[in-house]
């Protein structure tokens, strides 16, 4: 069983008996000496879908729920459900698109290592890969002999994605991001 300084976006624990998958961590230091960090989860409860907010001490010991991962590609898009299927048996795993808001920014059809979380059965989730290639939809004009640590500027992509990119980087040209941090990595 994992102290709550363990734990990771996209687990799922077992909390006052309910089943709740993380969606975001934020860690607080209080001021003082010798404080331990506070851990403010914000989770989804499986069973209803609500959303419920917990707070740990990073020495607090949390029950862990068995998941599973299965790798999947994106499938389709059908009014506000989007399917994705199974790589090995072709199961279908529909979400709707409130609950996986955050991960289709970085969604597109060609996208890889893609993997649906499983918890008792049933599709929970989605964890995304590391870094994902995405083409730039629109930015401002490229400077010529910009250089790889100048200034930043806005690039948005088709997906609604908006990521600060180099200033010598083009509409059209295929970039890298980090899908943990929504930082520009490199050039494709």
């Amino acid at each position: 069983m994992p102290k709550a300084s363990e734990l990771k976006k996209g687990f799922a624990i077992e909390s006052n008996g309910k089943t709740l998958l993380i969606k975001d961590i934020e860690v607080t230091t209080p001021g003082g000496r010798g404080g331990a960090k506070i851990y403010k989860l914000r989770c989804t409860d499986l069973t209803t879908g609500a959303r419920v907010d917990e707070r740990y001490k990073s020495d607090d010991v949390l029950e862990t729920v068995d998941m599973f991962k299965r790798a999947s590609s994106f499938s389709y898009v059908d009014g506000d459900e989007y399917i994705f299927m199974d790589n090995e048996d072709y199961t279908q795993y529909t979400f709707k698109q409130d609950d996986i808001a955050d991960e289709l920014q970085f969604i597109t059809e060609e996208i890889q290592g893609l993997h649906v979380i499983l918890v008792n059965g049933n599709a929970v989730g989605l964890e995304l890969p590391a870094s994902v290639e995405l083409v730039i939809e629109e930015t401002d004009p490229s400077i010529k002999g910009a250089s790889a640590s100048a200034r930043t500027k806005p690039a948005r992509f088709s997906t609604g994605l908006t990521v600060q990119v180099p200033e010598y980087i083009a509409t059209g040209d295929r970039i890298v991001i980090n899908t943990t941090e929504r930082k520009y990595m490199s050039r494709a």
